[in-house]
């Protein structure tokens, strides 16, 4: 009877030990294995965010793992700061293919894009979303001098790279297959900044070595000052430039002085 008793208490000696051996290893992986930070959680956290929303509004068009499809280009190694650009302007989700997708209402808050941007950028890195500093000269303090010079640099920058587009002050303007360059001057400055890096649709993509962040903010500025400014010539027909504007003004003002001077003329012939 006491030997049956022991072989009872042995065997369940084994399954406890085991128990025990088990808590002693996971208590000692949790004290020595290192803990994670609360960045890295709240990023964490970001990320299965932003895959939720681009799980219902974007896979389909994109991809599950965002390689693409025929219905949408791939988003590995676009970066932040493209989702940012394209979900910030209301681009995206867009509603239907078109030769180009306008700017609309932004459906989402910006916390929900920046998850997405985190999601889509833990697929591959690419241009982050940027700090104000990056595209502000406010950030800089600049005198007023140093600030008008820096403006002026801007306008010959926008100029010489922007404006056969997007007209001498960023007003727009029309391009090839129904496509067109959008009026910048309602587009907000993190915006501005996030197409130059990244290059959404026909637009050119313009990297820190071609375009600095200090020759970016100087163009903006230039945008801003520009808007600003006041209009002393009435109509400003889309702010196309004094070339293309004159030229109008030439058609439609000479030309129609032109008429009326000869229906003048004809008028005072017949009354002879």
């Amino acid at each position: 009877m006491k030997k049956s008793t022991n072989l009872r208490r042995h065997a369940a000696a084994r399954p406890l030990l085991l128990i025990l051996a088990l808590l002693v290893v996971g208590l000692s992986y949790s004290v020595v294995s290192p803990q994670r930070s609360s960045a890295e959680t709240e990023t964490t956290l970001q990320i299965e965010q932003g895959k939720d929303i681009y799980m219902t509004t974007c896979s389909s068009c994109h991809g599950l793992g965002g390689e693409g499809t025929t219905q949408g280009p791939t988003l590995i190694g676009v970066g932040a700061a493209s989702v940012d650009f394209q979900m910030g302007t209301g681009r995206m989700p867009a509603a239907r293919l078109e030769a180009q997708i306008p700017a609309r209402k932004v459906n989402y808050t910006q916390e929900q894009i920046e998850a997405v941007a985190a999601f889509v950028d833990s697929m591959g890195a690419g241009p982050a979303i940027p700090e104000e500093s990056q595209y502000s000269l406010d950030a800089l303090n600049l005198s007023d001098d140093d600030k008008a010079l820096a403006i002026a640099r801007g306008g010959a920058l926008f100029r010489a790279n922007c404006s056969a587009c997007h007209g001498i002050v960023g007003g727009g303007g029309a391009m090839p297959e129904g496509r067109y360059a959008p009026n910048l001057t309602k587009t907000a400055p993190v915006h501005i900044y996030e197409a130059v890096r990244t290059g959404p649709q026909q637009m050119p993509m313009f990297s820190k070595d071609v375009l600095t962040d200090e020759s970016v903010s100087e163009i903006i500025a230039y945008l801003d000052a520009a808007e600003s400014q006041p209009n002393y010539g009435g109509l400003t027909m889309g702010d196309a430039g004094p070339v293309a504007e004159g030229w109008w003004i030439f058609i439609i003002g000479i030309g129609g002085l032109s008429i009326v001077a000869l229906w003048i003329a004809r008028k005072g012939a017949r009354a002879r």
